[in-house]
C-alpha cells in the first residue's frame, strides 16, 4: 500500500515538473481583416509582412466588399451603439481583406500585434503596433480582431464556410 501511494505521489511530482506533453501546442484560428483605410492607404503588403514575421499563418483571403446588410450583419453586437450608423458607413466605403490567420495562441497575439481599437492612443502607447503604424482614430483603426475564440468562430463561418475542412487555398471572391 505504501510503494503504490509513494509512487502516485512521485508521480504527480514528476508531472507538475515535467508536464507530458505530445510536443506541439494546440494551433488556433482567428479572423484579421484589413479595413478600407488599410487597403486604401495601400498598407495591404506591410500588415501582411508583420503578420508573417510574427508567426503566424494565412490559411485564407478574400477581398470583398461589404454592403449595409452585410456589415450590419458581422457588426450586429454594436448595433445599439451611437457610433454604429457611422460604423456601417465606413465598414461599405471600400473593400476589405479578410483573412484567417492561425498560430498557438492566434487570437491573443493578433490582438495584441493590432494594439488599442484607437488608432491615436496606439500611436502613444502601442508605436509599434498595425494601428499606431496604419490606424487614423478609433473608427478608422484599419484592422479588425477577434476578440475571443467564440467570435473567431462566428466570424469567420460569416466569411468562409469551409475553413474548418483544413483547406488551405487563398482565394480572392466577392462577398
Amino acid at each position: 500500500m505504501i510503494p503504490r501511494l509513494f509512487f502516485s505521489v512521485l508521480f504527480l511530482v514528476l508531472s507538475a515538473s515535467f508536464p507530458i506533453s505530445s510536443g506541439s501546442e494546440e494551433k488556433e484560428k482567428t479572423l484579421a481583416m484589413i479595413k478600407p483605410d488599410g487597403l486604401l492607404g495601400n498598407y495591404t503588403e506591410r500588415i501582411k509582412e508583420v503578420i508573417m514575421d510574427y508567426g503566424f499563418s494565412i490559411l485564407r483571403e478574400i477581398t470583398a466588399q461589404l454592403d449595409q446588410d452585410s456589415a450590419s450583419s458581422f457588426y450586429a453586437e454594436h448595433s445599439s451603439r451611437s457610433f454604429f450608423p457611422s460604423l456601417i458607413k465606413y465598414m461599405t466605403s471600400g473593400p476589405v481583406l479578410v483573412m484567417v490567420l492561425e498560430k498557438e495562441n492566434a487570437i491573443a497575439d493578433w490582438r495584441t500585434l493590432i494594439g488599442p481599437t484607437d488608432a491615436c492612443k496606439a500611436k502613444i502607447t502601442h508605436p509599434n503596433s498595425i494601428r499606431a503604424m496604419c490606424g487614423q482614430d478609433s473608427e478608422k483603426n484599419c484592422v479588425h480582431g477577434s476578440d475571443s475564440l467564440l467570435s473567431a468562430q462566428r466570424e469567420i463561418s460569416f466569411f468562409f464556410e469551409d475553413v474548418t475542412s483544413g483547406e488551405t487555398n487563398t482565394t480572392h471572391d466577392e462577398l
